[in-house]
C-alpha cells in the first residue's frame, strides 16, 4: 500500500484544515469568512426572509456576527465537510470490499461463534468496472451528503441551543435581578441609571444583566429612548418570561404608574415561581435518586450475582463481568452525573462560592496602582517620580510579593480558600505510592492485584484531602452567608434610628455574626486607614467571593450614591438573602433522605459482595475434586470445581467493583444533596474507605 493511496484523504483533510485553524487564529478566520461571503453571501441574502427563526435565534444567542456572515460560513463549512465525507466514502467502501472478498470459511474461523452468520457475506465475486464505479459513486454521495447535511444542520441548530440555555439562565436569575431593580428604585435612583448598573454587573446577575445590556447599548449607540430600547430588548430575548416582564415594564413606564410598586409585585411573583420551580425540581430529583438506586446500584449487583453463578455453573463469564465493572458502571454513572447537573442547574442559584482559583484583584502581584488616600480617594502609585520616597518603592515591592507570601505563609488558609490546590499535594503522594508498588506488579507479568491496594489508598488520600479542604471552605462560606440577612437587618435598624451607614457598620461589627464579624472588622480597618466605605465593601466582596455578598455589596455601593436613607434598601436586600437561604435550606433538607438511601444501597452492595467473596467462593470445591461423590456441605452437583486462580480473579473483580461503585455513588450522593459534584468527595472517601476496610478484614 503506497503513500499515493492516501493522497485523496490528505487533500480532503487539507481542505477542512482552515475550519479548525479559524477557531484559533483570527487571521485565518477573517480570510475564510471573506471567502465564504464572496461565494455564498448572495445565496444567503436571497433566502433570508424564508428563515426568520434563524435570525431570531442568532440574536437571542448573542452571536456576534451578522446573519449573512453566519449563513455564508455555514454553507462553506457544509461544502468542505461534504468533500471530506465523499472522500471517506471511497475508503469505507474500499475497506468493505476487501473484507467481503475474504473466503467465508476464513471469516467463520476468525469471527466469534455468536457472529458466525456474518461469514455468509464473504466471498463476494469480482465486480466489473461499471459496478465498481457505481458503488463508489453511491458511497461518495451518501457519506458526502450525510457529512455536509450534518454540518449544515448543526451550525443552524447550535444558536437555538445556546438561546434555550440562555433563556433558562435568564429565568433563573430574574428574581434576584428584579429585586435589585426594586431596591434601586426605592432608593430614589432614576430607572435608566438603574438598568445601566444592572448591565454593568453581569458577573453578579448573569444572563438577565446581559439582556439589559442590550437596551443600554441601543441607548448609547443608536440614541434611542429607554422605552424603545426596552421594547427591542424584550422582542429579542429568548426567555418568554423576560419578554413578558419587559412588556409589562414598558407599559408601566408609559402609563406613569408607580415603578416601585410594579417591581415589588414582580419580585414577589418571581420568588413564588422560583419556589414552585424548586418543588418541581425536587420531585424530579427524588425520582432520579430512586431510579439511580434501582438501575445503577441494585441492577449491577443483580447482574454481578447472576454472572458469578453462571460462571460457577458454566464458566467463561469473566469477560462480561469485566465489561460490567470497568465499562458499563462508569459510563452509566457518568451519564447520570451529566443529566443530574442539567437538572440541578434549574434550581434557584444559591450562594456558591467562586472557586475558580483566581485571586482577588487586590491580592494580585500587579495590583499596585491604587493606594488609599486619607480622604478616601486613591493615588496612582505607578506614577511616582524619581524623587519619590524610598518607602514608596518598598511598598510597591511589598504589594508585588504579597500574594505569594500570603499563599505560602499561611498554607492552611490557602487550601481552605482554594480546595483544588490540595490536589497539587495529594496527587503526587498517591502517584508515588503507586509507583513504589509498580515493580512488584511487573514480576512474572503485569498483575493488577499487586497495585490495586496502592491505587485504592492513593484514591482515598486524594478524596480525603480534597474533602477536608472543600468542606472547610463550604462551612466558612455557609456561615458567612447565613449571617448576611442578620447583618442587613441590623444595619437597617440602626440606619432607621438616624445613624449613618459608616457609623452603623462600626455599631454592628461587635455583634455575634460568626465569620462575618471578622470581615466587618477588616472593613472598619479599611475605613480607619482612609478608604471610603464603597472601597471597603468592594474589598470585602473580593475576599469572600460569594454570590450573596456580591449582590449585597453591589446594591449598597450603588444605593449609597443615590440616597442617604438606606433602611428600605437594606430591608429589601435582607429579604432577598433570606429567601435564597430558605430555598437552599429546603433543598438540602429534602435531599438528605435520598443521600441516606444511596448510603443504604451501597452498604447492601458491600454486604452482598462480601457474602460472595468470603462465603461462597471459598466453600466451592477445588478444581479436580470429585463433586459427584462428595458429601456434606461442600457437595455441589454439576460443578467441575473452582481453581485458586479463578478465586483470585473473582476476588479482584469484586474488590474493583466495590471501589468503582463507592467512588461513583459517593460523588452522586454529594451532587444530590448539594447540587455540586465536589460536595460528594466526602461521601466518596467514606465509601471507598469502607470498601478497603472490608476487603482488608473480611476477605
Amino acid at each position: 500500500m503506497s503513500v499515493s493511496t492516501f493522497l485523496p484523504l490528505a487533500l480532503a483533510a487539507l481542505c477542512c484544515a482552515p475550519v479548525l485553524a479559524a477557531r484559533y487564529h483570527d487571521g485565518v478566520d477573517r480570510r475564510l469568512t471573506r471567502a465564504a461571503i464572496g461565494l455564498f453571501g448572495g445565496y444567503v441574502d436571497e433566502f433570508r426572509d424564508e428563515h426568520p427563526d434563524r435570525q431570531a435565534a442568532l440574536r437571542a444567542a448573542h452571536v456576534p456576527v451578522t446573519y449573512r456572515e453566519y449563513g455564508a460560513t455555514t454553507v462553506c463549512y457544509a461544502g468542505l465537510f461534504a468533500i471530506l465525507g465523499s472522500v471517506l466514502g471511497i475508503y469505507v467502501i474500499w475497506g468493505l470490499l476487501l473484507v467481503l472478498s475474504v473466503d467465508p470459511e476464513t471469516l467463520r474461523a476468525a469471527l466469534p461463534s455468536a457472529l458466525a452468520f456474518l461469514a455468509n457475506l464473504g466471498g463476494v465475486p469480482s465486480l466489473s468496472l461499471v459496478e465498481l464505479f457505481g458503488l463508489l459513486l453511491a458511497s461518495c454521495l451518501t457519506l458526502g451528503a450525510v457529512a455536509g447535511g450534518g454540518a449544515y444542520w448543526f451550525r443552524w441548530w447550535y444558536p437555538r441551543y445556546v438561546a434555550d440555555e440562555r433563556a433558562r439562565r435568564i429565568e433563573t436569575a430574574l428574581p434576584s435581578t428584579v429585586a435589585f431593580l426594586y431596591a434601586l428604585s426605592r432608593s430614589g435612583m432614576a430607572f435608566p441609571k438603574a438598568i445601566r448598573i444592572v448591565a454593568a454587573h453581569e458577573a453578579t446577575y448573569g444572563e438577565a444583566a446581559a439582556e439589559f445590556d442590550v437596551a443600554v447599548r441601543n441607548m448609547d449607540t443608536f440614541g434611542v429612548d429607554v422605552v424603545s430600547a426596552l421594547q427591542t430588548m424584550g422582542r429579542r430575548s429568548p426567555s418568554p418570561q423576560f419578554h413578558e416582564f419587559s412588556e409589562n415594564l414598558v407599559s408601566v413606564l408609559q402609563s406613569g404608574h408607580s415603578l416601585s410598586d410594579f417591581l415589588e409585585r414582580q419580585y414577589h411573583d418571581y420568588q413564588e415561581e422560583a419556589e414552585s420551580q424548586q418543588e418541581r425540581t425536587l420531585g424530579l430529583l427524588s425520582t432520579l435518586a430512586e431510579a439511580y438506586v434501582t438501575v445503577l446500584v441494585a441492577g449491577p449487583l443483580f447482574l454481578i450475582t447472576i454472572l458469578v453463578v453462571i460462571g460457577i455453573a458454566v464458566g467463561d463469564t469473566l469477560e462480561p463481568l469485566r465489561a460490567l465493572i470497568y465499562l458499563i458502571l462508569p459510563v452509566g454513572n457518568l451519564a447520570f452525573v451529566i443529566y443530574l447537573s442539567v437538572v440541578t442547574d434549574k434550581l434557584t442559584p444559591g450562594s456558591a462560592a467562586s472557586d475558580a482559583g483566581e485571586a482577588p484583584s487586590s491580592d494580585l502581584p500587579g495590583d499596585i496602582a491604587r493606594e488609599a488616600r486619607p480622604d478616601g480617594g486613591a493615588v496612582d502609585s505607578g506614577a511616582v517620580g524619581a524623587d519619590a520616597h524610598p518607602n514608596v518603592e518598598r511598598l510597591r515591592y511589598y504589594r508585588r510579593l504579597r500574594g505569594l507570601r500570603e499563599r505560602f505563609g499561611d498554607p492552611v488558609r490557602t487550601l481552605l480558600e482554594r480546595p483544588a490546590l490540595s490536589l497539587a499535594i495529594t496527587v503526587p503522594v498517591a502517584l508515588a505510592g503507586v509507583l513504589w508498588r509498580f515493580p512488584a506488579a511487573l514480576e512474572g507479568g503485569f498483575d493488577v492485584a499487586a497495585i490495586d491496594d496502592a491505587i485504592a489508598a492513593g484514591l482515598l488520600v486524594v478524596l480525603t484531602g480534597f474533602a477536608i479542604c472543600y468542606e472547610g471552605h463550604r462551612r466558612r462560606i455557609d456561615a458567612v452567608e447565613a449571617a448576611v440577612p442578620d447583618l442587613l437587618d441590623r444595619l437597617a435598624s440602626v440606619n432607621e434610628a438616624g445613624m449613618s451607614l459608616v457609623s452603623a457598620v462600626d455599631h454592628v461589627r461587635g455583634s455575634e455574626l460568626g465569620p462575618l464579624g471578622a470581615e466587618l472588622d477588616r472593613v472598619w480597618a479599611d475605613v480607619q486607614w482612609g478608604a471610603d466605605l464603597q472601597t471597603a465593601f468592594a474589598r470585602l466582596e473580593r475576599r469572600v467571593r460569594t454570590r450573596t455578598t456580591a449582590r449585597v455589596v453591589t446594591l449598597l455601593t450603588e444605593a449609597m450614591t443615590a440616597s442617604g436613607n438606606l433602611a428600605t434598601v437594606l430591608r429589601i436586600a435582607a429579604r432577598q438573602a433570606a429567601a435564597d437561604r430558605r430555598l437552599e435550606r429546603e433543598r438540602k433538607q429534602a435531599m438528605v433522605e435520598y443521600t441516606i438511601v444511596v448510603y443504604v444501597s451501597y452498604l447492601v452492595f458491600l454486604f452482598i459482595i462480601a457474602v460472595l467473596a468470603a462465603s461462597l467462593l471459598p466453600n466451592l470445591p477445588a478444581a479436580g475434586a470429585d463433586t459427584a461423590t462428595a458429601t456434606g456441605p461442600t457437595a455441589v452437583d454439576g460443578l467441575g470445581g473452582f481453581s485458586d486462580s479463578d478465586r483470585a480473579t473473582y476476588d479482584t473483580l469484586f474488590y474493583h467493583a466495590t471501589l468503582v461503585q463507592g467512588l461513583l455513588s459517593g460523588l452522586i450522593a454529594g451532587q444530590l444533596s448539594t447540587g455540586d459534584i465536589r460536595g460528594g468527595a466526602k461521601h466518596a472517601a467514606v465509601m471507598v474507605g469502607l470498601s478497603i476496610l472490608l476487603f482488608a478484614v473480611v476477605v
